[in-house]
Parts: C-alpha cells; structure tokens; sequence
C-alpha cells in the first residue's frame, strides 16, 4: 500500500506519524505541569509589616549631672542610660550612691547627689533631716533606704529587691506590696520619698 503512495504523500505520512509521536511522548508532560500549576498555591506578595513608634519614657535627670532636664529614651531603659543621656555625672557626682543598673519608669526623676551630701544627710539624723531632697525609691541604694525612718537593713534590702523583680514603683503606696512595711511605716514615709 505504501508502495502506491506518491513520494510526496509518503512524506506527509511520515511527518504525519512523526507528530503523533512527538505528541504521544511529550503530551503526558504538558498535562503534568499544567496540573502542577494549578495545584500551586497562589503567589502572595509579602507586606512591609507597619512601623509602630516604639515605646519612650520620659525622666526628669536632676543633680550633679551635666545637662540636666527631661530626656526621651526607649522602653527598658536603665538609670544608666539617663545618665549618659543628661551628659554624664559631674565631677563632684556621688555615682556609688545611685543604682545605675535599676530600670527606669515613665516620669520618673532620678536625683544624683554631690558627693559627701549623703553622709551629711547621714550626719543630721537620716535622709529626712538635715538635706531636705527625698529619696528616689526607684534609684535608691539599701544604704539610703536604711536611712530611712522605719526601715532598717533588713526592709531596705526587700525593697531593693521589690523594685528589681516588679519595676520601677509609680506611687508610695506601692510599698506596701514589700513585706513588713504596713500602713504606719507607710505614714513615716510620706514625704521623704519620690514617687509620693
């Protein structure tokens, strides 16, 4: 029968079961990847996440410091950091009588003494009688705690303690969250202590 074929037809019929050939072989392969994008979940663009302002505190650096005033710094803050911020302890700075390490809280004022003020304080029957400036419960050490009338070594160190483990305190009444400080201590203290 292919003998009767003209040339011609011949060549169609090969190119004709050629193509079949190439179809049968890569038809199989089309389907596949046509099936593979359409189970292919769709493209998502990723979104830029919104930029939110990150938390500030605002404190009050008073003292023997260079630039004293009110200073901006970022959540998590320490005294340290408002330090360097208000341009560092001057010269006559009593730096061994502030925590530097105590976390810091929004309004609060952190009070560097001038040296040889504390122990004049000291000298004049305690942190209430002779400098007049309240202390920081906030950046106070246990030895100014100790001062204090009421608390003794014992107390000021539960409130050193207080303070690292729950924050900075917002008011006096606060205090009474520390073992052994009731409502008389509490009295004793108003108005010898920042925050009121």
């Amino acid at each position: 029968m292919l003998a009767s074929l003209s040339p011609e037809r011949r060549r169609l019929l090969a190119a004709g079961l050629l193509l079949v050939g190439v179809l049968v072989l890569v038809a199989p392969r089309l389907v596949h990847r046509g099936a593979a994008r359409a189970a292919a979940p769709p493209l998502r663009v990723a979104q830029r996440p919104v930029a939110r302002a990150a938390p500030r505190l605002v404190v009050d650096v008073a003292g023997a410091v260079r630039r004293p005033g009110l200073y901006r710094l970022p959540a998590g803050a320490r005294v340290d950091d408002a330090l360097s911020a208000a341009g560092g302890p001057t010269a006559k700075a009593d730096v061994v009588a502030v925590n530097r390490a105590a976390p810091l809280a929004d309004g609060e004022q952190v009070v560097v003494p001038v040296r040889g003020a504390a122990a004049a304080a000291g000298a004049t029957g305690g942190a209430a009688g002779g400098s007049g400036a309240p202390v920081d419960l906030n950046s106070a050490s246990v030895e100014q705690l100790d001062a204090l009338p009421g608390i003794g070594p014992a107390t000021a160190a539960k409130i050193v303690a207080y303070r690292q483990q729950h924050g900075a305190f917002r008011s006096l009444a606060e205090l009474d969250a520390v073992s052994g400080i009731g409502p008389a201590k509490l009295a004793q203290l108003h108005g010898l202590v920042v925050p009121p």
